[in-house]
């Protein structure tokens, strides 16, 4: 399965944020705890690479919470300052001010011995889509002001907001990046919803996530739908199995695999399969590996090939 998802507002974002980079003080990112790396969008890290960055790990209720552990020591070692957080019930919300602060204290105490006392942190908040943005932002002003969402894309434009005299946040629009370059990132995106299900068959969605499970941990759609299968099975028997236990029937007497698989994602996207974490670092660091090996076997035959022109020529 291919997926490539990047509506044109998207471009419109990316440019809109390099334009007001420069009013920010600190970066504020949200990535999904389940899949930390892959909800991260890497054209950040080159767009805030001289901001103070936050790393908000949203949605750990839902992860493995001693996964959660490994990557926020990660991301420590690569300079974030990570937060667990559960934006919907607010948990972890104190600790984004406080620390805010504290990564700007130093400037704050250089421009009041300037006598210049009440200039506010600024901060950006940033995401790829269905993140949980707006549900934080809601939750951490205490009122509602961005729109919320169970579909990717919902806030469109930039808006300002005042937290208190001394905090203010810059929210902006969910983006991606263009290209996907390893299409397993792609699949994790659609797996926890940042993808638009519009776009996708579900069938196909299903089936790549039982697969995905088949490796990380099987038991979990044993458990859920009381069903037995081994670690090779076709993943399209396991969703006919789904459909047969919760009695999905077409005519004909049929599984209806289209229903299975919408219950499937929607109970993995809702915690029912369990506390689950898609990926760890040393996932990641076995994909750059097998990037970085296809790029120098690439380097390798453009070589190849210019000196072969080369060669022709004369």
């Amino acid at each position: 399965m291919h997926i490539q998802w990047y509506p044109g507002h998207m471009t419109k974002t990316r440019r809109m944020m390099e334009e007001t980079i420069s009013l920010v003080d600190i970066v504020i990112e949200l990535v999904d705890a389940r899949i930390p790396y892959s909800s991260k969008n890497p054209d950040l890290d080159e767009l805030a690479k001289n901001k103070h960055r936050i790393l908000l790990m949203n949605k750990s209720d839902l992860a493995d919470p001693a996964a959660t552990e490994i990557w926020t020591k990660y991301f420590e070692e690569k300079g974030f300052h990570v937060i667990e957080m559960n934006a919907v019930k607010g948990t972890g919300m104190a600790d984004v001010t406080n620390a805010a602060r504290a990564l700007m204290k130093d400037k704050i105490e250089k421009l009041r011995a300037r006598g210049r006392i009440n200039v506010p942190i600024r901060a950006m908040i940033a995401g790829i889509p269905n993140v949980g943005k707006s549900t934080f932002i809601n939750k951490y002003v205490g009122k509602t002001t961005a729109k919320t969402g169970d579909k990717p894309g919902v806030t469109r434009g930039k808006q300002w907001i005042k937290l208190k005299k001394d905090f203010e946040l810059l929210d902006t629009p969910g983006i991606l990046w263009p290209k996907f370059e390893d299409q397993q990132v792609g699949l994790k995106l659609a797996f926890t919803g940042a993808i638009n299900d519009d776009i996708l068959d579900a069938q196909t969605l299903a089936t790549a996530f039982i697969n995905h499970m088949m490796v990380v941990n099987p038991d979990c759609i044993r458990k859920r739908y009381n069903i037995e299968f081994d670690t090779i099975a076709e993943p399209h028997d396991v969703l006919r199995q789904i459909a047969e236990a919760r009695g999905f029937k077409l005519k004909g007497d049929e599984p209806d695999l289209e229903r299975a698989s919408k219950i499937l994602m929607d109970e993995y996207r809702g915690g029912k399969l369990g506390r689950l974490t898609l990926e760890l670092p040393e996932d990641i660091n076995d994909m750059l590996a097998e990037k970085e090996a296809r790029e120098k076997e690439k380097a390798q035959t453009d070589k190849a090939r210019k000196a072969e022109y080369k060669k022709r020529k004369k």
